[in-house]
Parts: structure tokens; sequence; C-alpha cells
């Protein structure tokens, strides 16, 4: 009986597993693809006692499954040492993003303030942007001059982009609708790059779906070189993140690990078995050198830092779009 419940259950998580790789057909598929490491570690582990019982032809099968579909999920297996593909080169300027989902209601405002200040970051992304940290942000004006703040309909799920450089002339920022979206072109160095940042609601039955179809005229919009960063609310393998990457013509950074779990948990248990929902991508002439993640900041989500440096003026604007942690075989060259 032990064994044929066993079964039963490892039938229904390969189900599930399975229904995570049909998200392009339907939503609901998609939503299971955001736990495909918790269920194929949760598969394989039911079918290795079933190995030497009656139903080790059907074990030895989904046990198979189950290794193939964590093998889709490499890049963002949890790690102790930051991802970096390539060394920082010497001819180029190396520019820093930091990625934040503040969390609206967060109890320790000053910790998030103190981080910022000791990375120094180009660029930051935010999420979560109550009207608690519209207050909270203004305290660092002086050194983040260039802002844009945009209020959701709730006001609290509300995006920022904050910049020490300044926006490119001729340009103003602007918020996309409801608030999900904020768009700047900033000039690095005399070089214009659209930076976004982007917060997408919680996958289906919810209306992640309908929310990227509404977001697709302003991501279309992109300029030829861009950043983008945000909490996704969906894993990089899913199709959702797919989506919103083939709308903008970008290319998602392979994930810097696991960075969200609910806020009550220990931050050792979101590091190793939280969800990697903030995502990054780019386009055009940017490279993407590493991506960190840092210490607890108060939120539910770890910050993400992220270096990146700009293609020179004398690379054809023709030339395949450089994102050095998007290359497999260059991550396979350098061993991260």
């Amino acid at each position: 009986m032990t064994a044929g419940v066993a079964f039963l259950a490892m039938m229904a998580l390969s189900a599930a597993l399975l229904a995570g790789f049909l998200g392009a057909l339907h939503p609901a598929f998609d939503s299971f693809s955001h736990f495909r490491i918790h269920l194929s570690v949760l598969t394989a582990l039911l079918a290795l006692p079933l190995l030497a019982g009656s139903y080790r032809l059907q074990a030895a099968a989904v046990l198979l499954f189950a290794i193939a579909s964590l093998a889709t999920t490499m890049s963002a297996l949890p790690r102790l040492w930051p991802r970096q593909a390539v060394a920082k080169p010497v001819d180029r300027i190396v520019y820093s993003l930091l990625q934040m989902n503040l969390l609206y209601d967060n109890p320790t405002p000053k910790k998030v303030l103190s981080l910022i200040g000791r990375t120094n970051p180009d660029v930051i992304t935010l999420d979560e942007v109550s009207e608690m940290w519209a207050t909270e942000l203004g305290y660092i004006a002086s050194a983040y001059p260039y802002r844009i703040l945009c209020a959701y309909p709730n006001g609290v799920f509300g995006v920022a982009l904050l910049s020490r450089r300044p926006f490119a002339a001729g340009t103003a920022p602007h918020c996309e609708p409801r608030g999900a979206m904020a768009t700047a072109t900033i000039d690095f160095g005399g070089t214009g790059v659209d930076v976004a940042a982007i917060h997408l609601s919680w996958p289906w039955p919810r209306e992640q779906y309908w929310q990227i179809g509404e977001l697709a005229e302003p991501l279309a919009a992109l300029g030829e070189t861009a950043i983008m960063a945000g909490d996704c609310n969906a894993v990089p393998w899913s199709a959702a993140v797919r989506r919103v990457a083939s709308l903008g013509g970008l290319t998602v950074m392979p994930s810097a690990g696991p960075t969200w779990i609910h806020a009550k948990l220990p931050d050792f248990v979101r590091r190793f078995a939280g969800l990697p929902i903030d995502q990054v991508f780019s386009k055009g002439g940017v490279t993407i050198h590493s991506a960190t993640r840092l210490e607890d900041d108060g939120s539910d989500h770890l910050p993400v830092l992220v270096e990146f440096s700009l293609r020179p003026d004398d690379r054809a604007p023709g030339d395949e779009h450089e994102s050095a942690l998007a290359a497999n075989a260059q991550l396979g060259k350098t061993g991260s």
C-alpha cells in the first residue's frame, strides 16, 4: 500500500512537472513551470525508493525525466559565489545596476538606503514602491537626482527608476499603463541607453498573462540598446519571461539565483529554496559581466547587483548582441 501511494504521488508530481513545459499553450500550465526545481527534486526523491520494487520501470523513467527537467534550470540553481562570465574590460567603463523589490511595507527602510549608499550603483530599478517609499527615496535625491516614480492603482506595487547619470538630452522618462513599467533614456558617457524597471503581477489565475499583453507596445518601443530589470514573478525558463523577452527583442540574463521566498522564512532558506523571479534583460550594445545577490535588506526579495559595459562605438551596429551571461558557450569556457 505504501508503494502504491508513493507511485501515485510520483505520477502526480511528474504530471505537474510536465505541465510546466506546456506554458506556451495556456498560462495555467505556465504556473507549474515556476516550481520546476522543487517539483524535480520531489519527484526524484519519490522515484528513488520505488526503483527497488515492482514499479521500478516507471520509477526509472520518471527519475530520468526529473533529472532532465532539473537540468533545464541549471543557470538558476543556488550557488555560493557571484555569477561572473567574463573579466571586466580594461578599455571600457563598467557600470552597475541594482535591482530591488523594496517590499511595500518593509520594516527596515534604512537598511535599503544604507545598501544603496554602500554599493553606489549607477542606476537603480525598484518594485513595490508604495507611498512610504516615495518619502524614503527622497532622502537620497541628491545622490540620485534623475528619477521617475510610477504609482500603481492600489498605491502599493509601483515601480521607480533612479539614476546618478542624467537623462539623455531631448528625452523624458515615462510610466506605462497602471505603473507596471518605467522607462528612461540615460546618458552613459555620451551613449544613450534605454533603461526600464518592470513589475509583473502573479501568474495565472492572476493577471500576469494579460498584463504582459498590455505592455507589448512599450516593450517593443525600447531602443536598440537597452537594459531592463524587475520582479517578473516568473522564473527565467517560463513562457511568461520568454514572452516578455520576445516582445522587447531582449535577451534574458540567466538568473543570479533564487531571490524570493515568504518574508517570515529565514534568509538561508530563500537563498537555497526560493524562486528566481527577479530578472534582467538586455539588448544591443550591452555586455553583462556579472550578477550578484546581495544581503537581506528587510524585503522578501534579495537585491541583485549587475555589472555591465557598453559596446565601443567602432563596433558595427549590426553586430550580434553581447550578453556574456546569456551565452552558454561562454559560460562553459569560464566554468561559471
